[in-house]
């Protein structure tokens, strides 16, 4: 009987003993994982900061006129620089902005910098919007930042069929841009191009046409007898030489019965309209 207990107390401390050692264990491994957390989060990279474009904000107690004309000196460079790639008169761009935006105080725009009210459409993979428009809860895109509002809204134009109609047209023709884009579909208000209208010649919209188009291009009255020309040198693009001679590209595309972006080193583009 003696020897059974004290069997029994010999066991019991080696049960003991083993449950000890592996709680060691086990304590061990908590404070390991613990480490590597710490490790990982120090190691974590900061975003990278983009530029952004300097808009300056209205006064708070600024009248519409104030508004507006803020609204034209920050954003009639961006116009220019579209109307020089896209060919679209930088006039209809800043009404078509004015008047969609509140010139920059809409709900929509301050959502989602949309500025011309371009809803999602079919293949709009960006992000989006619900706003309350024709119907409740319409779907509208969103951009990090205005100036690629401005510049989806050339594409928007340029790469559908239904608005081919309007780049016929001469670059200072404004009003016909204004009834085109209503006939086209932009907009289902009925007085939309007198607005548009109004808005460019209220504000002199005109002037910014004209700083693009410059003086050796006179659409309205060209002067034949004096024929601009211009030799592609190495490193060129069309790009580059309608910003140099103050054309648009789909300008001085029209003058040299260009179908593509595509020159050539010692090809002779003209500058002026031609005759035949």
């Amino acid at each position: 009987m003696f020897v059974r207990i004290i069997g029994c107390l010999i066991i019991g401390v080696l049960l003991l003993s083993g449950c000890k050692s592996k709680n060691k264990v086990l304590t061990h491994k908590e404070k390991s994982k613990t480490e590597r957390v710490e490790v990982s989060k120090k190691s974590k990279t900061k975003p990278i900061k983009e530029e952004t474009t300097v808009v300056k904000p209205p006064k708070p107690n600024a009248s519409y006129e104030e508004v507006v004309s803020n609204y034209i000196d920050d954003y009639n460079a961006i116009a220019k620089e579209e109307m020089l790639q896209y060919g679209i008169p930088a006039s209809i761009t800043l009404a078509q902005g004015i008047l969609e935006s509140g010139a920059g105080r809409g709900t929509l725009t301050s959502k989602a910098n949309n500025h011309f009210g371009i809803k999602c459409h079919k293949g709009w993979t960006g992000e989006r919007v619900y706003h309350d428009d024709d119907e409740a809860q319409e779907c509208f895109r969103k951009y990090k930042e205005a100036k690629y509002s401005f510049r989806d809204h050339s594409l928007f134009l340029s790469q559908r069929s239904r608005y081919r109609d309007l780049f016929k047209l001469r670059k200072d023709d404004y009003k016909g841009w204004a009834k085109g884009l209503r006939k086209a579909g932009y907009a289902t208000d009925p007085k939309y191009p007198n607005k548009l209208i109004s808005i460019i010649e209220r504000y002199n919209l005109v002037a910014y046409d004209q700083e693009v188009l410059g003086d050796k291009v006179n659409i309205a009255k060209p002067d034949d007898t004096k024929i601009g020309t211009y030799a592609v040198k190495k490193g060129d693009t069309l790009y580059g030489i309608s910003r140099r001679y103050n054309i648009a590209v789909g300008t001085l595309k029209e003058y040299n019965g260009l179908q593509s972006n595509e020159i050539s080193i010692g090809q002779v583009l003209y500058l002026h309209p031609v005759k035949n």
